[in-house]
């Protein structure tokens, strides 16, 4: 986490332009003198969208997903992959021009003002938070599972209580400080890989009939077409992670080469990675047995494949997997409340740094807080659709600020890598990005709705009298 000179929330020297009222015109110029010293490669940077993406969703989602599109779920996840790479490549260009933290939140409010800027800052927040109550019931109904293993049954609302429980613990690991995270996310996600690689090849094998075992036989889309496209938009929480990489833009080697090649080259992997684990899990058990099995769908497979020496090992590895996710979208929350601040779309108290520990502890609460409380619903699905939702509507501005920048370039926007297929190819990311929405249930649009409607209002009613007032 980067530490600043001024907790109040100004501007400091070096610093890129404020976020204006309105759009950034060419007027506006980033006085920045200061290098980031650039020490990660491809693989690093191939690490952090790998890691960060290869998490609770590959546990969770299939027994959900093979339930809502039976075998077809595999191709809703090709379609998340997509609509990801789609925006991987405008993003990759905004990043080399604008290698600061706050990643897609810094993207927009420069391309497109500060209006947009509070609804992707404040939908980046509360999305974050959604995802990170995601992963936690996940880890809740791992966790009961695995006492269940070894003969310890515990209670449904037990499995809940334990994902709050420890979504309180990790938020107060991180107020004590983040820096051995990146070697204990390198390590979680090697041993994620080594596993998945191991199971997923043995499994295509025996789906394929090499070892002679018989795939089970099912239609592959039995509940039709919509329910592919409905079923991409529930699992695109999958796809969060990639543009993580983002905000690491600064410390890339060669960025002009690695960082679209990691960005995209992450979503080439994670998406492999989906399509082959549905189809693994649908040849295996078949849909309806995984969608009676819910969000442990995996640890039966597993079982089928290697009894209980599979089924723990899916255990373990689902958790890991669980902890990885929450974890880094717990942090990656908080930088975003930080970025607010510094920005004054949030109050100046939120970007205050521990001084013992060097970490945003009152950004760390917003982001903590709320989640235990979304954790506590159980809502599986409704959680990961509105995840979605708020991080679409980011994808699609996202693609729409390259646009506008590319017509009409500000003095500052010099980017070491430039997108191809301009402007064709961001058109499509806006509108598949927005397009993929229209498939999601009504009660997650709607909860995703009013959060950008209470962003539209705080900007209107705080943010923007904060800035008439002069307080930066």
């Amino acid at each position: 986490m980067d530490r600043p000179t001024d907790t109040s929330g100004g501007a400091t020297e070096g610093d890129p332009p404020a976020v204006d009222d309105v759009e950034m015109t060419e007027e506006a110029t980033v006085h920045d003198d200061t290098e980031l010293e650039r020490t990660i490669g491809l693989v690093g940077g191939l690490a952090i969208g790998v890691g960060t993406m290869i998490g609770a969703g590959i546990f969770v989602f299939p027994g959900l997903a093979a339930g809502e599109a039976g075998p077809a779920a595999a191709l809703s996840f090709a379609i998340g992959g997509v609509v990801a790479l789609l925006v991987a490549l405008p993003a990759s260009e905004l990043a080399t021009a604008m290698p600061r933290s706050g990643g897609g939140y810094y993207f927009i409010s420069r391309g497109l003002g500060s209006v947009y800027g509070a609804i992707v800052g404040i939908s980046l927040w509360l999305g974050l938070v959604f995802a990170s109550a995601f992963y936690l019931v996940g880890f809740g109904e791992y966790a009961g599972a695995a006492l269940a293993e070894i003969g310890i049954s515990l209670p449904g609302s037990a499995s809940i209580a334990l994902g709050v429980a420890f979504g309180v613990i990790l938020t107060a690991l991180s107020a004590t400080g983040t820096e051995n995270a990146a070697k204990l996310q390198n390590l979680i996600v090697g041993f994620l890989l080594l596993i998945l690689s191991v199971f997923l090849t043995y499994g295509s094998l025996d789906a394929l009939g090499v070892f002679g075992a018989e795939s089970t036989p099912e239609t592959f889309a039995p509940e039709g077409q919509l329910a592919i496209l409905t079923t991409a938009a529930l699992v695109f929480t999958s796809y969060l992670g990639f543009a993580q990489i983002a905000t690491v833009a600064g410390e890339i080697k060669s960025p002009s080469r690695n960082l679209p090649l990691a960005m995209v080259g992450s979503v080439l992997i994670v998406t492999v990675f989906y399509v082959v684990t549905i189809f693994v899990a649908t040849s295996t058990l078949g849909s309806e047995a995984l969608d009676g099995f819910g969000e442990t769908a995996m640890v039966e497979v597993g079982r089928e494949f290697f009894g209980t020496g599979g089924a723990v090992a899916i255990l373990l590895a689902g958790l890991l997997a669980t902890f990885s996710s929450a974890n880094a979208s717990i942090l990656s929350s908080s930088r975003a409340i930080y970025a607010l601040s510094k920005d004054a779309l949030l109050p100046a108290k939120a970007s205050e740094i521990n001084l013992r520990y060097g970490t945003p502890h009152i950004a760390l609460a917003l982001a903590g807080g709320p989640i235990v409380v979304l954790t506590a619903t159980g809502q599986v699905e409704l959680l990961a659709e509105v995840a979605s939702f708020l991080h679409l509507v980011m994808y699609g501005l996202i693609c729409i600020a390259l646009i506008v920048l590319r017509r009409n370039p500000p003095d500052w926007y010099d980017p070491d890598y430039r997108m191809p297929g301009y402007p064709l190819l961001p058109a499509v990311g806006a509108v598949s990005s927005f397009g993929l929405i229209a498939f999601m249930g009504r009660v997650s649009i709607a909860v995703g709705g009013i959060i950008m409607v209470m962003a539209v209002v705080w900007h209107r009613y705080y943010a923007r009298e904060v800035r008439l007032r002069g307080v930066l």
